[in-house]
């Protein structure tokens, strides 16, 4: 299913739809500043296992981010000290993943257990951040694969429909996405670094 929400005035009716496919547990694509991502309530194991299915990968192995509402919602997940918090909330909402110690005891599911860090994302797209904080649990997020000679198979979303509209639920048409992922860094230890530079400018002083 194919959904049109526009980014400048997201309508509740249809958020409400994709909230509803994400709480039953359902796989959703859907626009984010960066790249279009496919997600899934991070809360729901079930959920959680079928979108590492369709993507191919092992939760144990491959580095998993979480996109969040604010920075308010991401306590119960990570470990965040003072200046890593400092720098989140200047950048914030914004094309950045935060890899952060996980917390024990974590309310995540089974496939995030054995984890020592997550990533977090607060991404400036009011879409993505209206279906977060409608759902009230964070969605486990990756992006759709960005083919060399095929990039609009991830920008245009009705080629976006056409490609994976068989392989998730609800297909969010908030016009054509970007080409460029967020720019990771890496909080875990006391020095904080970049890890892969993406759309976020980087270094940044803090």
């Amino acid at each position: 299913m194919l959904i049109r929400i526009y980014p400048e005035n997201p309508n509740a009716k249809e958020i409400n739809r994709v909230v509803k496919t994400l709480a039953d547990g359902g796989l959703v694509i859907y626009p984010t500043d960066t790249l279009y991502a496919v997600g899934c309530d991070a809360l729901n194991v079930h959920a959680v296992e079928k979108i590492c299915r369709m993507r191919g990968v092992d939760p144990q192995k491959c580095r998993l981010s979480v996109i969040c509402a604010d920075l308010s919602d991401i306590s119960g997940y990570v470990r965040v000290n003072n200046a890593a918090f400092r720098l989140m909330k200047r950048l914030l909402p914004g094309p950045y993943t935060f890899i952060l110690p996980a917390v024990n005891g974590s309310r995540l599911p089974r496939p995030f257990k054995r984890r020592s860090e997550i990533g977090i994302r607060i991404p400036a797209d009011p879409i993505a951040c209206e279906l977060t904080r409608s759902l009230g649990n964070p969605l486990l997020s990756m992006s759709v694969r960005l083919d060399d000679g095929e990039s609009e198979y991830a920008t245009d979303p009705e080629l976006i429909h056409e490609r994976y509209g068989s392989r998730v639920d609800i297909v969010v048409d908030g016009g054509f996405g970007g080409t460029e992922g967020s720019t990771v860094v890496d909080c875990l230890g006391d020095e904080i670094t970049l890890v892969r530079q993406g759309k976020g400018a980087w270094p940044v002083s803090f």
